[in-house]
């Protein structure tokens, strides 16, 4: 295949839908896409910190492959030959799966999780694994495994976490699919604080293995279409994941929502969490700016009461805290000595807890649940921050430092995690140079109803800010 003009965009630019029509009208190869995309990540790295396992050999055989199947005639799936991503946790077939901690094994996983499998069924060039903070229990990048990882609007600034490589990398241009996980907010704080699109989607929407209560997979990427394009490849039920849903027969390319259809929806404006930090006013004008849209669309919106109580969100902590304590307790004397020394402090306060505190604490996901529902049951979706304040300092595990108040950021997004209602970041505004996302949430199920808004507001907000660029690479 033959590029046959200059390309107004760079390749690592263009979405998935249009590598793909490129594929089809044989403008564009998936070889010649993946070595332009290969050469733009290594102007990044090691500056951003994103990846783990990249392998530019295998993703170029991967792409030659790609293209030998688009020139028969005969691509072998949905997205065959789009670069793509899955985070450090999600297990690839024969790779090491560490989970972000130099704690682990780097032993070889035996098969692909069910993410990883249905990117590669369909045909996705898996080019690279993204970094995560040790365990996933951070909102940051710091691993003691992968260094730190840094936000492409700010290097000095965290791109969030624990999806901490996939958002730095989507807003970064590394491709236009990623994958991550997220249990109480760590798709879309990272995708918010990166200024590109996150999905967590209902639990067990796209299985997970193991799988855990509250605990999603879902997609990071630049637009709601390439978000929508992966959940037809994501979504599809898989028997290791004991909580995935059965196949529903969603129509995900009916995402493209005109902004008329949202009249006479009831939108849930919720401004303040009920715990944790305060909501920065820049913060909250951005998501009152993004109500006004929806409300001149036509949309009835209406202020909703904070549910979230700091006994709920200490208890979360707490069963948190527990968890890794024996996971921690499990490891050998250097292995423990090996993890970062922040989530040991955190992990190692549980050990003080006694029976009825650990009883109580355990039961707070439920009552996060049964409230959550509550509050929104009579709204279509509700609005409301992603994060109480934009990206903080990257050399800090979380935004309070401390490690006894780790959770003080998560107030808006860990409710759905807990209900199992779809919620979505979406980029609607830019405090300076930092992103600001807005959060959508959804009723249980109601992932495309999500999608759906999110494009909405998508159509809806301002032009936003080019996407940054490495300081090695100049505009063309």
């Amino acid at each position: 295949m033959n590029t046959l003009a200059p390309q107004a965009q760079a390749l690592h630019d263009l979405s998935a839908h249009e590598l793909l029509s490129a594929y089809g009208n044989r403008s564009l190869s998936p070889v010649e896409v993946m070595r332009e995309l290969l050469d733009h990540v290594q102007r990044w790295e090691p500056a951003l910190g994103a990846t783990y396992l990249l392998r530019p050999e295998a993703a170029l055989t991967q792409a030659r492959e790609s293209e030998a199947r688009w020139l028969r005639g005969q691509p072998l799936g949905l997205i065959d030959g789009v670069p793509a991503t899955v985070k450090d946790n999600i297990a690839t077939r024969g790779d090491p799966t560490p989970l972000g901690t130099a704690a682990m094994p780097l032993v070889a996983a035996p098969q692909d999780a069910p993410a990883a499998a249905r990117l590669r069924e369909a045909g996705a060039i898996l080019f690279a694994k993204t970094t995560m903070p040790d365990y996933g229990m951070l909102s940051s990048g710091l691993s003691s495994l992968h260094g730190n990882t840094f936000n492409p609007w700010d290097l000095g600034k965290t791109p969030g976490g624990s999806s901490a490589g996939a958002g730095a990398a989507a807003a970064a241009g590394y491709g236009p699919l990623h994958v991550g996980t997220d249990i109480g907010g760590s798709i879309r704080l990272p995708a918010g604080w990166c200024g590109v699109f996150g999905l967590k989607p209902s639990l067990g929407r796209v299985p997970i293995d193991p799988p855990y209560t509250g605990r999603c997979a879902g997609p990071m990427t630049r637009s709601v279409a390439d978000a929508a394009l992966m959940m037809q490849v994501l979504s599809r039920p898989d028997a290791r994941d004991s909580m995935s849903l059965p196949a529903h027969g969603i129509d995900w390319s009916g995402f493209d929502m005109d902004p008329a259809q949202v009249r006479g929806l009831r939108i849930g404006l919720l401004l303040e969490a009920g715990c944790g930090l305060p909501v920065h006013p820049r913060v909250r004008a951005a998501v009152e700016q993004a109500a006004g849209w929806l409300e001149t669309a036509g949309a009835h919106v209406e202020h909703l009461r904070p549910w979230l109580t700091p006994q709920m969100l200490d208890g979360l902590d707490q069963f948190w805290r527990m968890r890794s304590h024996m996971d921690l307790q499990a490891l050998s004397a250097s292995q423990r000595d090996a993890v970062l020394p922040f989530i040991r402090d955190w992990a190692g306060s549980a050990s003080s807890l006694t029976p009825m505190q650990l009883y109580t604490a355990s039961q707070q996901s439920h009552l996060v649940r049964v409230a959550t529902v509550q509050a929104t049951t009579a709204f279509d979706y509700v609005l409301s921050p992603v994060a109480p304040i934009t990206a903080f300092a990257a050399q800090i595990p979380c935004p309070t430092n401390d490690p006894l108040r780790p959770l003080e950021h998560i107030g808006f997004t860990v409710p759905y995690n807990m209900s199992e209602q779809p919620a979505a970041s979406v980029p609607c505004s830019h405090d300076g140079a930092l992103p600001i996302g807005v959060q959508v949430a959804g009723r249980r199920f109601d992932d495309l109803g999500v999608l759906r808004l999110s494009r909405v507001l998508e159509q809806l907000r301002p032009p936003l800010p080019a996407w940054p660029m490495p300081a090695s690479a100049t505009p063309a």
